[in-house]
């Protein structure tokens, strides 16, 4: 048999006794795997622990599914499974805009006298929706959303992991969305 044959059948072996619930299946595939995954991921973000995050969730992923997964070519799937979720961060990424300047952006639309009073009014409002929250759910979102800091530097800043902050974040976000929303169809409705 050749090289490539043998790894095939191996690597079939492997999936196998994995999808049985072999653990020890499991650490062969994450140790054969584990670095070009994480290089496929490293090399589009220049974010190690982003990077590092993605790659975990995804060889987490394959052993929660591992009865349901059917996988040929592990190391294509690999591949596909890092570029989908590298590309969903990226995407997500971009569509994210500071409030500050959401708010900087909306307002200079503006062309009336009363403009910076309606600006007043509109973040008094959104400062009492942001006091609702807890006091470290607070400085956690004001670290991400107005100075704009990554979760990894928050959770450096505050000498917490990074999990933690972005489950702050997630609980923050869930809060206020709804009520952030109505505040600006409001402004819109009373002032546009």
């Amino acid at each position: 048999m050749s090289e490539s044959v043998n790894e095939k059948v191996m690597e079939s072996d492997l999936l196998n006794r994995m999808a049985a619930g072999d653990s020890l299946a499991f650490d062969a595939i994450y140790t054969r795997y584990w670095e070009h995954a994480f290089s496929a991921a490293y090399k589009r973000l220049k974010d190690l622990e982003l990077a590092r995050d993605i790659v975990q969730d995804i060889f987490l992923q394959l052993w929660l599914r591992r009865e349901e997964l059917i996988i040929d070519n592990l190391g294509a799937y690999l591949y596909i499974a890092v570029r989908n979720r590298v590309f969903k961060c990226m995407d997500r990424a971009q569509r994210f805009t500071p409030l500050p300047e959401l708010f900087d952006q909306l307002f200079a639309a503006r062309d009336q006298s009363d403009a910076e009073i309606i600006r007043k009014e509109f973040l008094l409002y959104y400062e009492a929706l942001v006091a609702t929250l807890s006091p470290s759910q607070q400085e956690i979102f004001r670290m991400r959303y107005h100075d704009d800091l990554s979760t990894l530097e928050i959770a450096d800043r505050l000498s917490i992991t990074r999990k933690t902050v972005q489950n702050q974040l997630g609980k923050s976000v869930a809060q206020l969305r709804q009520s952030l929303g109505m505040l600006i169809l409001i402004y819109l409705l009373k002032y546009w």
